[in-house]
């Protein structure tokens, strides 16, 4: 794998062409890595107790690793 936790790179394909960000963390065996900001969704969260409200929280998800570019 060409690149690594940290370092800067550029989406160069996908919805989120063009984005920038650092690489939060790599997924060695799916050949995935999670750059920060990019390739967002949202995901809905339960309420824990009883008497609070559900929310939705915004994550990032796995790119392949061929779809970005050092920068």
């Amino acid at each position: 794998m060409q690149v690594k936790k940290g370092d800067s790179v550029i989406v160069i394909t996908g919805k989120d062409k063009g984005k920038k960000g650092k690489i939060v963390s790599v997924l060695v065996r799916e050949n995935k890595v999670i750059v920060e900001g990019a390739n967002m969704m949202k995901k809905h969260q339960r309420p824990k107790k009883s008497g609070e409200k559900g929310s939705m929280k915004n994550i990032e998800m796995p790119i392949h690793a061929s779809n970005v570019k050092k920068t």
